[in-house]
């Protein structure tokens, strides 16, 4: 399955097309969904370990470690959609990993390991990342949440910066994209009217378009990872408690 299929949709990491196809039997199409998986969601883990103790390079190795076991002994296989949450799935496995992380790193000794995923870049700013975390008395599981949550909601504002890109308003929706989730009533409508050569009450009407916009794929994104769709409500009301702590 090639990987600009994976990227047609919003947060497509997230789409359980993806996660079944990373389910899927060994080979070429089964690790590209994995290391698509692994791109949205290695920070979440990289902040998780460090929380727990581990030193920088013992937890980029870990974060490594995990995804590369994940892949090598097919985890997630074990993942059953009807059961829950992709979130928590995600972190019961990295817990069981981190549990017994001595056991991989001996078979990484003896050479019993696949080859590393793509992640060397990424992890070049794991500690950068973390290091501006605003709190430093969060639970190694809390800090998986806070970072989960602004992971969905970043990639849901790419696909929305996309989506104005496409439609030739990118440079407009970097000015606007302070009314998703920031403090609006700091922003001046009709100053704001004036640079961007319209009038307030087309601003205003542009603003709640997109305001909408974002919650409806926001909600369409947190379907792919739950196991019904009448969890998404609490699945959203918990990403939104997570950026709260």
């Amino acid at each position: 399955m090639p990987e600009d299929q994976f990227r047609r949709g919003a947060f497509p990491t997230t789409r359980i097309s993806l996660i079944m196809a990373a389910r899927g039997e060994p080979g070429p199409d089964a690790r590209e969904a994995l290391s698509l998986l692994c791109q949205a969601y290695w920070y979440p883990i990289y902040a998780y370990v460090r929380r727990l103790g581990h030193a920088q390079e013992d937890a980029e190795d870990l974060t490594q470690g995990f995804f590369t076991r994940v892949l090598e002994k097919h985890s997630l296989r074990d993942f059953d959609r009807e059961r829950g949450r992709f979130r928590s799935y995600l972190l019961g496995a990295l817990k069981h990993f981190v549990a017994n992380a001595r056991d991989w790193d001996r078979a990484v000794k003896r050479g019993g390991a696949v080859a590393v995923l793509p992640l060397d870049a990424d992890l070049g700013t794991a500690e950068q990342r973390y290091r501006l975390e605003p709190r430093t008395d969060l639970t190694p599981e809390k800090i998986f949440e806070r970072a989960w949550a602004m992971a969905v909601l970043a990639r849901v504002e790419e696909q929305l910066r996309a989506e104005d890109t496409r439609d030739g308003k990118g440079d407009r929706f970097d000015r606007l994209k302070v009314f998703l989730t920031g403090d609006a009533s700091e922003v001046g409508y009709r100053a704001l009217a004036s640079e961007l050569g319209t009038t307030e009450g087309a601003l205003k009407v542009a603003i709640h378009r997109l305001r909408r916009r974002f919650r409806d794929l926001l909600r369409e994104e947190i379907s792919h990872t739950v196991a019904d769709g009448t969890e998404v409500g609490d699945e959203l009301r918990h990403l939104l408690t997570a950026l709260r702590t």
